[in-house]
């Protein structure tokens, strides 16, 4: 009766506190979470049934010894098991961990989207074990949650404003007079854009075979679309502003030089002078 007292007492005690550890790692990362994503619930998974197996496995040890048995052999066989399960499963424990880091350092969420591994996509899932992402090309992209953290992680939901860097080229015959004023116009075609905040425009290098003026400007936003949109209103005002100074964007003119080689007869064998005949064309 006493054996059996504690078992009944220790296993309602257990119940109530795998109830508690539930409640409570879910209640913690709901209140730590930006918004109710997958990572916070790979968190409280994993958090959770370590907690749980904790608990559990010393329960049952408590049993085991309130029982008569001696567990002092067993745990250390549990030790040395564990040792050799954890070398056998070491790289989906390795994946575990780092959905763990995901889920608790959060470097991206789903619905983020991100570049990693020369892929572009956005995240529609993040598990125990892999991250699966929907690519920009549409296709599913399945990456191990341990290969996805050993490299470098873009994510573009996160960007408050993007700068945008390009340079345009005009023919190197203009003259300097009107080529010092050309600056000045980028500056102004880019300040009349919207959601977009001009940062220089300068003659970059002079050559042989044009002139360059670098651009640099920040787009307010993280919108792709408001990107291109920016970037193509300024090229289609800077065309329109080149033309209306009569500043020219080809490139100097190029000669190709032809020479055809003479035909020549074979020089006359004797003993005097050579002799060289040419047969006019």
């Amino acid at each position: 009766m006493r054996h059996l007292t504690f078992i009944v007492l220790g296993l309602q005690l257990m119940l109530y506190l795998d109830r508690a550890v539930s409640i409570g790692t879910r209640r913690y990362f709901a209140q730590h979470a930006g918004d109710e994503a997958a990572p916070s619930t790979v968190a409280n998974t994993l958090v959770g049934m370590a907690v749980k197996a904790i608990l559990w496995i010393v329960f049952l040890l408590a049993v085991l010894s309130n029982l008569g048995i001696n567990v002092t052999t067993f745990v250390a066989s549990l030790g040395i098991g564990g040792i050799a399960v954890a070398l056998a499963v070491q790289n989906i424990l390795g994946d575990l961990f780092a959905s763990l880091s995901i889920a608790v350092d959060k470097p991206f969420e789903v619905g983020d989207a991100i570049s990693v591994l020369n892929t572009s996509g956005t995240v529609e899932h993040v598990g125990l074990k892999t991250t699966r992402i929907r690519a920009d090309s549409g296709e599913q992209i399945v990456i191990s949650n341990a290969d996805l953290l050993k490299n470098v992680v873009r994510n573009y939901k996160r960007m408050q404003n993007r700068r945008v860097q390009f340079s345009l080229r005009v023919n190197p015959a203009t003259p300097p007079a009107l080529a010092g004023g050309i600056p000045a116009a980028l500056r102004e075609i880019i300040e009349r854009q919207e959601n977009v905040r001009f940062d220089r425009a300068h003659l970059k290098s002079v050559g042989q075979d044009a002139l360059e003026f670098e651009l640099v400007f920040y787009v307010l936003n993280s919108s792709y679309a408001s990107y291109m949109d920016a970037q193509q209103a300024i090229l289609l005002a800077s065309m329109a502003k080149f033309e209306q100074l009569g500043v020219s964007t080809s490139g100097p003119p190029q000669r190709m030089l032809l020479e055809r080689p003479r035909q020549t007869d074979k020089p006359a064998q004797h003993k005097g002078p050579t002799a060289l005949k040419v047969q006019p064309r």
